[in-house]
């Protein structure tokens, strides 16, 4: 690995992602190809807006990697019936491990003394999730033996979410959209001001779509919280940004999120509105700079807002529902 992926700072992310840049167009092949295809190959960037961005559609109809040999594993979008996966080769799984861990502890503290209760039932009941791995991850190395996944359990995760709030135990309940919700409409008025309710995102067709502020209102009411907390994360990157609550985002020291004109796709800007793309560095061994399809908002600090989706993109798991 050509530098240190955790210990970047704000001062040196602009000449690590600029070598990640180089040492991606030598070892990922259709990253090379489609900066070639745009005639950039020549051109060395100066700056972080000069760097192409791959989209994010290539992870379903390329192998996107910087590296030979097989993957240690293969992480694959959950889509609908008749769509297309995309499919994230993974070198080194330590390396996911330690940027989901490590992003989290940034956040939120050691994720350890936190008791981890997951409602992630479309998931479950597939192979190659990320988010799934991610979860097991905190579940299994968590202190309080109610971690856990709860697939028609409610009785089960009442009496466990109840428990850890009489313990006084840190607790986080880990949701996809429509999961959370069906959970709070069959249990009204449940007391969860002891949680961090963490909303993964997705209707996925179980559910009508509702504005990101609706669902959030209504979860907030139901479980007596202030807030709904949130991650951005999906299949084709190995880093999440985390919403404390109303929508804004903050993407750990390695990872950065910019804007791209919707007229213009080599007009990018560090801030402001447009498309999103995401620099995540952990994705060193796949492709570092991704061009989402999500449109939103940039902020001075670094933060940054999901306002919706661009027409005719898949549902993605892990992506916000539409504004």
């Amino acid at each position: 690995m050509p530098f240190h992926i955790f210990n970047v700072t704000p001062n040196d992310f602009v000449a690590t992602a600029l070598l990640a840049y180089q040492h991606q167009v030598q070892h990922n092949a259709v990253y090379r190809e489609y900066v070639q295809a745009l005639h950039k190959l020549q051109h060395v960037p100066a700056a972080i807006t000069d760097i192409p961005f791959l989209p994010i559609s290539f992870f379903k109809t390329h192998a996107v990697q910087a590296f030979e040999g097989e993957p240690e594993i293969i992480f694959t979008s959950s889509g609908t019936t008749g769509m297309q996966q995309s499919r994230h080769f993974v070198k080194e799984v330590a390396l996911y491990e330690q940027s989901f861990v490590q992003g989290f502890t940034n956040a939120y503290g050691d994720p350890s003394p936190f008791a981890w209760l997951c409602l992630l039932p479309s998931y479950m009941e597939r192979s190659g999730s990320s988010l799934i791995y991610m979860a097991e991850h905190f579940v299994r190395h968590s202190q309080h033996k109610e971690s856990g996944f709860f697939l028609q359990a409610d009785e089960v995760l009442i009496e466990r979410l109840e428990h850890c709030r009489q313990q006084q135990k840190p607790t986080v309940l880990l949701g996809v959209s429509f999961a959370l919700l069906d959970f709070a409409e069959r249990h009204q008025h449940i007391d969860l001001s002891h949680c961090i309710i963490m909303d993964t995102g997705g209707m996925k067709g179980r559910r009508k779509e509702l504005t990101r502020a609706e669902l959030h209102e209504q979860l907030q009411e139901a479980f007596q919280v202030p807030a709904i907390h949130s991650e951005y994360g999906m299949t084709e990157l190995l880093s999440q940004a985390y919403s404390k609550g109303h929508g804004r985002y903050h993407p750990p020291a390695w990872m950065k999120v910019l804007v791209r004109s919707e007229e213009d796709p080599f007009e990018l800007h560090s801030t402001g509105a447009g498309l999103l793309l995401v620099i995540d560095l952990a994705n060193i061994h796949s492709c570092c700079f991704i061009e989402t399809q999500d449109v939103g908002r940039v902020y001075d600090d670094g933060s940054f807002e999901v306002l919706g989706r661009m027409d005719n993109s898949d549902i993605r798991g892990c992506s916000l529902l539409l504004l």
